[in-house]
């Protein structure tokens, strides 16, 4: 075990001190916390300048209205957010309207217009028009002020009271209340559970793609230049292996701890999203587990590849069924219960992030969740067995890389 400690603080203290390891540590977190929260914050972000938007009303029944209601949004140093423009002319034709209003538009005298006119059919066309999609925000001002106009007008054609049906007209938001199997409450928000679901599996699985590929190509670099050999002449490939499992899982802690002390930073309040997780022991549980059992299989499958290519190739695949619970994510959480669900829990390999997923959604049974852990525990204690026969005999294998009738021979062979 001495020997084992040994090789994991080497290869902790190997990695850390790595260009790649440092990037992992600080620039992906940067990156993903970019990627995050920069386009939400460019999507809600309005222009800062008064809008001319003209309005060409062939119904002759809503531009003063619409004016008046537009005129209500302001900016945030008090000046009006949108100058209104009629473009609407007596007796002229609507095409002509239109094209001398296009005109405008790409003279950029206006920054757009609304067409509202009568169909065939007595229905209401209803546009917007300019050089580019209108902006999200401007346009749902547009479709709102357009819509609460137009009720208020049919009901006062069917003498119906205005104030009535504005106050019924207003929707009531529904709460959500989860309630736990001993029958506690607590306040929920499908987003924040699916959003908050989503980042814990990606962390999972950006941790196992890092490390994993990481500690594949170390074992490439290491028979390549014949290190290895000299490491199994000191030392046994268990301890080696054992080694190797316990120094990178020390490094994915750390740079766990680092991941999670960056976010807190940079995102502040945004990380109230993660009050919405429950059970947060299990998940680290879920979480852990799921992250050994995978480093196994790496350093099985990393002993016998002997190229970076065939690398790449093998601990890319093995990655992406890591993140392949995102694929039934909405629906584990809709239906956490159902059979095709239960079925993914059971399996060792999608296990970790369909329980995420369950119980992040829904209680799960204290006989389920033993079963889950144990078909883990089991997993690993099985890949660990055959990694160390495949490892014991890979690492010291140059060449092709064997086939799999070849990985038989070597895990039928005893000690």
């Amino acid at each position: 075990m001495n020997k084992a400690l040994a090789i994991a603080k080497w290869e902790f203290m190997e990695k850390i001190k790595s260009k790649a390891i440092i990037i992992s540590f600080f620039l992906t977190p940067l990156i993903i916390l970019g990627f995050s929260i920069l386009p939400s914050v460019f999507a809600e972000k309005d222009e800062a300048t008064t809008q001319a938007i003209g309005i060409i009303d062939n119904t002759q029944n809503y531009f003063q209205s619409l004016n008046d209601k537009l005129s209500d949004y302001k900016l945030e140093d008090k000046q009006p957010r949108y100058v209104v423009v009629n473009l609407f002319r007596q007796n002229e034709p609507i095409d002509s309207l239109k094209a001398e209003a296009n005109r405008n538009v790409v003279k950029k005298k206006i920054e757009g217009y609304i067409l509202l006119s009568e169909n065939d059919k007595n229905g209401i066309v209803f546009e917007y028009r300019s050089l580019s999609l209108a902006n999200f925000n401007d346009y749902k001002r547009f479709e709102d002020s357009f819509n609460k106009i137009r009720r208020v007008q049919e009901f006062k054609k069917a003498n119906i009271d205005t104030a009535l049906v504005s106050h019924l007209l207003n929707n009531v938001e529904m709460n959500t209340v989860k309630i736990d199997e001993k029958g506690k409450e607590s306040s929920a928000d499908f987003m924040s559970q699916y959003f908050s679901s989503f980042i814990f599996i990606m962390i999972l699985f950006m941790v196992i793609m890092i490390s994993g590929q990481m500690l594949v190509r170390s074992l490439v670099e290491e028979k390549s230049n014949r290190l290895i050999e000299i490491i199994v002449s000191s030392c046994k490939p268990d301890a080696i292996l054992q080694g190797k499992i316990l120094g990178l899982s020390g490094l994915t802690l750390s740079q766990i701890v680092v991941w999670v002390l960056i976010g807190i930073a940079f995102a502040g309040q945004g990380m109230v999203m993660f009050a919405s997780f429950q059970n947060v022991f299990l998940l680290f549980v879920y979480f852990l587990l799921g992250f050994v059992l995978y480093t196994a299989i790496f350093v099985g499958v990393g002993s016998i590849v002997t190229t970076e290519q065939e690398a790449q190739q093998i601990t890319s695949y093995l990655s992406m069924i890591t993140i392949s619970p995102l694929v039934i994510m909405i629906p584990a959480m809709q239906n956490p219960d159902s059979l095709l669900i239960r079925v993914f829990s059971y399996i060792p390999l999608t296990t970790p992030g369909v329980m995420i997923l369950r119980l992040n959604s829904a209680p799960i049974s204290t006989l389920e969740i033993l079963a889950t852990l144990g078909i883990l525990l089991l997993s690993i204690y099985l890949v660990i067995k055959i990694s160390s026969k495949v490892f014991r005999i890979g690492i010291l294998s140059y060449g092709k890389m064997p086939d799999l009738k070849q990985l038989f021979v070597w895990l039928r062979e005893k000690e």
